[in-house]
């Protein structure tokens, strides 16, 4: 039988990689040096070479749209050798001639991992990633087959990526690298040099570098979580049960839905837990706020909790009738307080105001921290500027629930300013709320 050649000439700072015998693996690597293009080869090497039956790969990206541009057509073009049928377009999967699958997947749909297996993973920019990504849903994946995985990317601060890649220092089931655009030489001096000019000195050293330890570009509130844990107002706490304990809630329709548990104790906001999920109904809330047993007090939401939809538990009992979110919780014994409508400008400048005041529980908030740090602004590939409006993913939701925690406070310090949820619901709307409303759903747009 003739060798079959996959047309892949490694570049000598990722022959390292390919050798490793390592389960893990983790690598910053600069931009533009091919860390996709070898992570893709890498797995169909293994693919081919693997005794395992129906052995099952994965690349996935942070969007499945942004692995599909970046990915899909080299997977493509190098497993062609060993093709066991035609791709699939719909699927974005390859079968090759043992049966083998490689497939590309996107983490911002994440759940539609679950169910399967794998034998081997690249998460690619991880950084990027909700950190339940992996420890949620990939790694109990890898278990009964001992599949291997590699996280590989570019830094965003020192977040869930940076903890993996320091871990692996120590580690030997981890084999880690570092490749910095001064030490490669895979890229022209005069294109750094160029590169240096057109970029800040902290995105150069993020992107070029490899620099844990520059700022997150357009990130909301990295300096006041920065700032807490100077101040040691990140750490270990009990929490105070002469305090009742309020939640601010973002609910998402088909989405995730983020829940901070806080206390005002004074002028202090002892942030002491964070939930959030995908997919459940209200009741599933309420039931994650039962089990935790804490003593409650209000449960702060946005003024779209206003909008119609049907619960699964009581929609047959009630003939479907769409219902307002905020009827159901109240129904649940939940105690619903509608946060004022606002710009999402004036909500961030409040969170911002608040996370002075902030002492977190480390213990129980640490995903919902990361996300925090990770909340930054949207940027506009083709101006080169970053937008007036936060970029949505993963920490979207976190982020907007922390929003509705700060304007509660604000409002809390004014109690004769505190809702009446039931009021509200059938208080009629004047044509000044009408125009006030849309304008600020504009501007939230």
């Amino acid at each position: 039988m003739a060798a079959i050649v996959i047309p892949y000439a490694p570049r000598e700072v990722f022959r390292p990689f390919h050798s490793r015998t390592e389960r893990f693996a983790v690598g910053v690597a600069h931009r533009r040096c091919g860390k996709t293009v070898a992570c893709i080869n890498d797995k169909i090497r293994r693919a081919v070479t693997s005794p395992k039956e129906m052995y099952r790969a994965a690349y996935v990206a942070p969007f499945l749209k942004q692995a599909k541009d970046v990915a899909w057509e080299h997977l493509k073009r190098y497993s062609r050798p060993v093709w066991g049928g035609p791709p699939n377009e719909s699927e974005l999967f390859v079968t090759l001639l043992g049966g083998q699958r490689v497939r590309i997947y996107g983490a911002d749909n994440a759940d539609a991992l679950r169910g399967g297996y794998f034998d081997d993973v690249t998460l690619d920019e991880y950084a990027d990633m909700a950190p339940s990504v992996w420890g949620s849903i990939i790694r109990p994946m890898l278990a009964d087959r001992q599949g291997s995985a590699t996280f590989i990317g570019t830094p965003k601060g020192r977040n869930s990526f940076y903890e993996i890649f320091e871990r692996a220092a120590d580690d030997p089931e981890w084999f880690r690298f570092m490749l910095r655009a001064s030490e490669t030489g895979l890229l022209a001096e005069s294109e750094l040099k160029a590169a240096r000019q057109d970029m800040t000195q902290e995105q150069y050293d993020q992107e070029f570098e490899c620099s844990f330890d520059a700022a997150i570009l357009g990130a909301y509130f990295g300096k006041e979580i920065a700032q807490a844990e100077r101040e040691g107002r990140v750490g270990q706490y009990e929490v105070d049960t002469a305090i009742p304990v309020h939640c601010a809630w973002d609910l998402g329709v088909g989405d995730s839905t983020a829940i901070w548990f806080f206390q005002m104790a004074g002028p202090q906001i002892h942030v002491i837990d964070f939930y959030e999920a995908n997919g459940f109904a209200i009741e599933h809330y309420a039931e994650v706020k039962k089990r935790k047993g804490y003593d409650y007090g209000d449960d702060y939401v946005p003024h779209d909790a206003k909008v119609r939809e049907f619960s699964r538990s009581t929609g047959a009992e009630d003939g479907h009738r769409a219902r307002q979110r905020v009827e159901v919780m109240i129904e649940l014994g939940l105690k619903p307080v509608v946060v004022s409508h606002h710009k999402v400008d004036d909500g961030i400048n409040a969170a911002r105001r608040a996370l002075g005041r902030c002492w977190f529980n480390s213990n129980t908030t640490g995903a919902g921290l990361e996300a925090l740090r990770q909340y930054r602004a949207d940027f506009d590939e083709k101006t080169r500027a970053f937008r007036n409006a936060p970029k949505h993913d993963w920490t979207s939701h976190t982020a907007d629930a922390f929003r509705y925690l700060a304007m509660a406070w604000e409002e809390q310090a004014k109690p004769e300013q505190k809702r009446d949820v039931l009021a509200e619901l059938i208080k009629p709307k004047t044509l000044n709320d009408v125009i006030r409303e849309y304008e600020l759903e504009q501007a939230d747009d």
